[in-house]
């Protein structure tokens, strides 16, 4: 078992590149005491308007800790396109390749309970017209990453493609299945590396039954990780939310399968917390990091950004999040 202080020295070693290719919101949030139930008008505090998107949250993430990233995706022709650009070149993501289209950028509204629980709705917008031509245009820099992460808040030709290209060039390709779809393209599995997903995704997307008490403890992993490679994955990472994760490695020697536990912290806002997981993982792969040892990294990481409101918005540097935990 790696102790804090061993896991937290993986900042250190963050220097891989990575390219995300899809979507990039401006999150319309706002906090209220309770989550509001079907036909009910709550009151909530003062309307914020964050920078987000799951890829955009990904490679800020990514960028954070210390990965060269490229973002590749579109934004619109509102003000929220340069603000949405700004951002992520805060956290230190390279944007040059991002297209401009016509229209709204992609924009979600978002409500957060006091126990930092969220909902999302999501309007594609710009991330709609991330085709498959301006993928083949943008080949020579995709293929020159060490790692490409994808996500489906882009149409799923324009990842399949992503994929395919990236596969071929020997770029490793870390797939989230995000948000859920259950049946994925086959020349997408084929073209993929490493799948994420949460625990619930993954019993729907295998066809397994989940637990009745809900204890993911006590569950069949072994068999878990025999239906993923059935499906087309020797690597996976699964969430379990707050009790931590599991990775399902049938390519690593010792260990195919490594119970990643949660990090503690009083959390305010979930929103973003899983694209900051990924994110890491990234960064961690990309750097040359076994899966699981990323994924041990990733707990904390996206442990940080619990503690702080917004998705990019509460995402920590290294230096933030070594002193965070530190003690």
């Amino acid at each position: 078992m790696s102790s804090t202080s061993e896991i937290l020295a993986g900042l250190d070693r963050i220097h891989g590149t990575v390219s995300v290719v899809g979507s990039m919101n401006a999150d319309y949030t706002v906090t209220a005491e309770r989550l509001p139930g079907p036909g009910e008008t709550i009151t909530g505090g003062p309307l914020q308007v964050l920078p987000g998107g799951k890829s955009g949250n990904q490679a800020a993430a990514a960028a954070r800790i210390g990965a060269t990233v490229q973002m590749f995706g579109a934004v619109g022709s509102d003000a929220n396109a340069d603000f949405l650009l700004g951002k992520l070149g805060e956290a230190g993501v390279n944007t040059g390749h991002v297209r401009r289209v016509l229209g709204p950028s992609g924009t979600t509204v978002i409500t957060v309970d006091a126990a930092g629980e969220n909902t999302i709705v999501y309007s594609p917008g710009s991330n709609a017209q991330v085709t498959v031509d301006y993928i083949e245009s943008m080949r020579e820099p995709l293929t020159k990453s060490t790692v490409l992460g994808l996500c489906l808040e882009s149409p799923i030709e324009t990842v399949t493609a992503a994929a395919r290209m990236c596969h071929e060039a020997g770029v490793k390709v870390l797939l989230n299945n995000s948000p859920f779809t259950p049946v994925l393209p086959r020349e997408l599995v084929d073209a993929s590396d490493i799948l994420l997903v949460n625990e619930h995704e993954m019993a729907q997307l295998l066809g397994i039954d989940e637990p009745d008490d809900d204890d993911w403890d006590g569950f069949d992993w072994a068999g878990a990780l025999e239906r993923m490679r059935e499906f087309g994955f020797d690597q996976a990472i699964v969430t379990l939310g707050g009790d931590g994760s599991m990775v399902l490695d049938a390519t690593c020697a010792d260990e195919t399968i490594t119970r990643i536990a949660p990090v503690r912290v009083n959390a305010v806002d979930t929103t973003g917390c899983g694209d900051s997981f990924m994110g890491t993982v990234l960064a961690g792969l990309a750097s040359g990091f076994e899966l699981r040892e990323a994924a041990r990294l990733a707990s904390y990481v996206s442990a940080y950004a619990a503690t702080g409101y917004g998705a990019q918005a509460s995402y920590g540097t290294a230096a933030q999040i070594r002193e965070r935990f530190a003690a």
